[in-house]
């Protein structure tokens, strides 16, 4: 039986999935995260604590484990673990992106920096040092750009600037999120459709698992992402250039096994530019949108590929699917989440979750770094998809204390043309 380490930040949503897929596959799990679990005493060394915000502390943790009890892989279910899993990997002689790859990828200014030498397509950008000026760099590439912290994900800090106030202000304001000792970065703003690609790295070579649309425009000030549907419906040709923009960035990186998750835009003429890569799978609770061969997850799929096990056959189901990440309109405290029931009914939805607990602060970005919950649809084809998860959307109430009313749509209203942005009713308490 395989032995598996699983570096489970204690913020991630996704240690049920991982866990459960693991039990699929027969395969010994140890779960370490960076506190003592409840029933560590009990579980011996199948709970341990790695500590991921210490990328030295934490390879010392895992090596340490390994050589009490051996490990054959080591898999990091989110982003804060992905460096000390790359370097405990690389000196316990694992398969896995070496630790230079994974830590490009988690800085901004150093990924454009390699694939601007390896000519891969991507937004024009300057980098702002601690000190630096948004605004200078901002007018040198010309508006609309956008200016983000080199070190966060998931759309945290990323605001658009259509002018020099507007870059003084976005500045100021990304400071106060990361610090001033932080670089930035702008980029000029590039319009167009935007899709995630989802692949599977094995000795270098890119396996597209899935390519997902993004039907609301993705335009600023802010950059919640909201409705993902596959299979995607842009043209062959724009599939296969992105699927070698994201081959050409992965190499241009480094990296070379395991999951990526890439944003890609399509430009003018539909021409892609790599806007993000990362060496992992798609966040969130995103991957339950995603099935492969007979049922197969796709936390089953980077399992697989972890331990050596056979991934031939394995191609994303038929019927169409979809994920809407649900995001958090305004802040205030949540009170509770109403329709879940009504939501659920609609034909082709098939879950509804709330990820935040009632009681607990909303935080909208640029500031937060969490959405309010998922919606998942499966349906014949994309287009019915994306429906379903409208009028399921439009079921939801949230009830929030500190924010203005807002009066709940029907959600018996068919969505024929579908909305700028897709937006959750609020009722004030």
């Amino acid at each position: 039986m395989s032995r598996v380490l699983l570096l489970v930040p204690t913020s991630t949503y996704r240690a049920a999935d991982f866990t459960a897929a693991a039990a699929r596959l027969g395969v010994d799990v140890v779960v370490g995260s960076e506190r003592r679990q409840a029933l560590a005493s009990a579980m011996g060394d199948r709970a341990v604590v790695v500590p991921l915000h210490s990328i030295a502390a934490g390879v010392d943790a895992v090596v340490a484990l390994h050589e009490r009890s051996p490990l054959d892989a080591v898999v990091a279910v989110d982003e804060q673990g992905l460096e000390v899993a790359a370097g405990a990997s690389a000196l316990l002689g694992m398969p896995y992106n070496p630790p230079t790859a994974v830590a490009a990828t988690k800085d901004k200014a150093l990924m454009r920096a390699l694939l601007a030498l390896a000519s891969v397509d991507q937004p024009e950008h300057r980098v702002v040092e601690p000190g630096g000026s948004v605004l200078d760099a901002a007018a040198e590439l010309g508006y609309p750009c956008v200016a983000k912290p080199v070190s966060r994900s998931g759309s945290q800090g990323v605001i658009r600037v259509d002018c020099g106030s507007e870059a003084t202000s976005a500045a100021a304001r990304i400071r106060s999120l990361v610090g001033r000792d932080e670089r930035l970065l702008v980029e000029r703003f590039v319009p167009g459709p935007e899709i995630a690609l989802e692949g599977l790295l094995r000795g270098g070579e890119l396996e597209v698992l899935a390519v997902f649309d993004k039907p609301d425009p993705l335009d600023g000030p802010y950059f919640e992402e909201t409705i993902y549907v596959t299979p995607s419906r842009h043209d062959d040709a724009a599939l296969h250039a992105s699927r070698r923009v994201v081959a050409a960035a992965s190499a241009a990186i480094g990296l070379r096994e395991g999951p990526v998750h890439a944003e890609v835009r399509l430009g003018a003429g539909g021409s892609p530019r790599l806007i993000e890569i990362a060496a992992r799978s798609i966040g969130g609770l995103c991957s339950r949108a995603l099935r492969f061969g007979a049922g197969v997850s796709l936390e089953e799929v980077v399992l697989r590929h972890a331990i050596g096990a056979d991934l031939e056959g394995l191609r994303r189901e038929p019927a169409a699917s979809g994920v809407m990440m649900l995001p958090i309109r305004r802040a205030g405290v949540l009170e509770g989440v109403r329709g879940r029931d009504e939501a659920l009914g609609v034909p082709g939805v098939v879950g509804v979750e709330i990820t935040i607990a009632a009681g607990r602060p909303l935080v909208p970005l640029p500031e937060g770094d969490r959405y309010l919950g998922f919606i998942f649809a499966r349906a014949s084809g994309p287009a019915e998809v994306e429906a379903a998860l409208r009028r399921a959307e439009a079921c939801l109430e949230v009830v929030v204390r500190g924010t203005a009313p807002r009066r709940r749509r029907s959600p018996a209203a068919t969505v024929t043309q579908p909305p700028a942005r897709p937006s959750v009713r609020v009722q004030q308490r």
